[in-house]
């Protein structure tokens, strides 16, 4: 009479195993597609804040696409360079 009762105890403790493994797994995505999308904001963020400020400091000096254009590539270069720290801090941590 022990074996129903051993078999039932077995299977909710594989029950509970899978459910752990289940939810261990949708957190690792949902941590993956949370630093997925710090990384694409950094790299958009810095382009953005560079072209501004090209935007502004040709509206005051009348130098109307050259400071845009070398703040969109000195903005990029910003950008490009937080996504490989970011990149590299992520690594170390897992």
């Amino acid at each position: 009479m022990t074996k129903p009762e051993d078999f039932k105890t077995r299977l909710k403790i594989a029950k509970s195993k899978i459910k752990n493994q289940n939810l261990s797994s949708s957190e690792k995505r949902g941590s993956f597609m949370g630093n997925a999308f710090k990384l694409g904001t950094e790299l958009v963020a810095a382009v953005v804040v560079g072209t501004i400020i090209g935007f502004i400091l040709d509206s005051w000096f009348g130098t109307t696409p050259w400071l845009i254009i070398i703040f969109f590539f000195l903005g990029a270069a910003a950008g490009m360079l937080n996504v490989i720290k970011a990149a590299n801090r992520m690594q170390k941590e897992d």
